[in-house]
C-alpha cells in the first residue's frame, strides 16, 4: 500500500494550515495548480475541510493537520527520537 499523488496532494493541503488548531484558515486560489485545487475539493467532500477552496479546518480536518504535522516532523527528524 502507498500513498497516491492525491493523498501527497491532500497532505500538502493539510500542511498549509500553519496550526493545525482551526482557529487559521486558508484560500485556495482559482490560479494554484490543478492538484492543490484537486485536493481542496476532496478535503472538503470528505468534511475535512469548510469550504472546497479551503475555508477553515473541521473537527476531522483538526485531527487529520494534527497527523499530518506530526507524521511530517518524524519522517525530517533525521531519526534523532
Amino acid at each position: 500500500m502507498s500513498y497516491t499523488p492525491q493523498n501527497i496532494a491532500e497532505l500538502n493541503v493539510l500542511m498549509l494550515f500553519k496550526s493545525p488548531s482551526g482557529l487559521e484558515g486558508v484560500k485556495i486560489h482559482k490560479t494554484a495548480e490543478a492538484a492543490v485545487i484537486s485536493a481542496a475539493q476532496h478535503l472538503h467532500e470528505g468534511g475535512f475541510l469548510t469550504q472546497v477552496d479551503g475555508g477553515y479546518l473541521t473537527p476531522l480536518g483538526i485531527q487529520a493537520a494534527e497527523h499530518a504535522h506530526s507524521l511530517y516532523d518524524m519522517l525530517n527528524s533525521g531519526g534523532n527520537e
